[in-house]
């Protein structure tokens, strides 16, 4: 795994366990949801970005919108690598492009829009230290 920079995509892996998959053996459709969630999460916490700490201010993220493609479909046992990369920063938006890989061919890539909003539903900026992180 390497530590997010700006331009630069945070790698992570994740091997497909049963539980992902569905009668055929291939991964269900809503798994990769997981799989780009857990590589979110732990691309901001390369960046030393912390969702306990932000609920503990009262911050959290929600996903705005998601635009994903499947084409090819992962099987148990795969190991596979979640890549996350910021495409845009603005305001209470944070943009990134996503990617699930096995070896050198694509899984899955999503769009993946998230909003900061205040623990109460409201929306809010997007934290500086966030902001910070993710500049150029």
């Amino acid at each position: 795994m390497s530590s997010p920079d700006p331009g630069r995509s945070h790698r992570f892996p994740v091997r497909v366990y049963y539980e992902d998959t569905d009668f055929s053996g291939n991964v269900y459709h809503a798994a990769y949801l997981h799989f780009f969630e857990r590589g979110r999460t732990e691309f901001l916490r390369a960046a030393g970005i912390h969702h306990s700490e932000l609920i503990g201010e009262g911050i959290a993220f929600a996903v705005r919108s998601m635009e994903i493609d499947f084409p090819r479909a992962a099987h148990i046992d795969d190991e596979l690598v979640v890549d996350t990369a910021v495409l845009e920063i603005s305001g209470a938006r944070l943009t990134l492009d996503q990617s699930i890989e096995r070896g050198d061919e694509l899984i899955a890539r999503a769009k993946v829009v998230v909003v900061a909003i205040r623990t109460d539903g409201r929306a809010m900026r997007l934290p500086r230290s966030l902001v910070a992180a993710f500049s150029t």
